[in-house]
């Protein structure tokens, strides 16, 4: 069975011994199969929403900066954003090479950067040295760029809900037991299955915390900064 939404929810049909839909069918449902569908969605929203950094949720963009504009917008579906990976990318036609930019608090910038929003000469322009991020989540790049720079950082997006039959989630394939054992959890309770709907949520939970266990509890190795003569 194909790896998707329409795939996950005959998943659930199969354990139910239910009728399985087509990709031609699949939009018009009603009823019980609404309800699978929406139980595919619930059970992926709790996988994304129990950690901020799943690797399977990261992300790489891209910004063309524009010459005089200090604050952008980040994406829509970014949770967290790794401050450190900001870096302004190689471009041989504005003769610049890859350079990361440091990180700057926000205060900081309101205290010796902030006329850079209201200053309208190119005089205070070049080429960014410093990202901020603002309470509202907006970046800051400092100094005002003079020339469309390209930014390239990463993000964990906060995942998204599956609507055709051919969309794939984010989690890797050989985990799809846990989409569907947190979907089982849902179907159960909408049939009123109280024991099987509690056999789902532990079988869930259990998947969760083995999904954290290989993604998440790492031990990154260290380095040895020490100066030896």
């Amino acid at each position: 069975m194909a790896y998707n939404y329409l795939g996950l929810v005959n998943d659930i049909n199969r354990r139910l011994n239910e009728v399985e839909l087509t990709s031609s069918n699949f939009e018009g449902t009603k009823g019980y199969y609404s309800l699978a569908k929406d139980s595919v969605n619930s059970s992926i929203r709790h996988i994304n929403q129990e950690e901020f950094e799943w690797p399977f949720n990261h992300r790489e963009e891209e910004e063309v900066l524009v010459a005089g504009e200090v604050r952008y917008s980040l994406p829509y579906d970014c949770k967290t954003v790794n401050m450190n990976s900001f870096r302004i990318k190689r471009d041989d036609s504005l003769n610049i090479i890859t350079c990361k930019l440091k990180v700057l608090n926000y205060e900081e910038y309101l205290d010796k950067y902030i006329d850079l929003e209201y200053n309208s000469s190119t005089l205070v322009r070049g080429i960014p040295k410093f990202v901020a991020r603002s309470p509202s989540n907006e970046l800051i790049f400092v100094p005002s760029p003079d020339k469309a720079y390209e930014v390239v950082y990463e993000y964990y997006s906060k995942g998204f809900d599956l609507t055709l039959p051919d969309d794939v989630p984010t989690l890797p394939e050989e985990y799809r037991h846990v989409i569907v054992e947190g979907s089982m959890y849902y179907v159960y309770l909408f049939q009123g299955d109280v024991n099987g709907a509690q056999l789902s949520l532990q079988k869930f939970e259990q998947g969760i915390k083995n999904l954290r266990s290989l993604f998440i509890n790492r031990t990154e190795y260290l380095k040895d900064t020490r100066v030896h003569y």
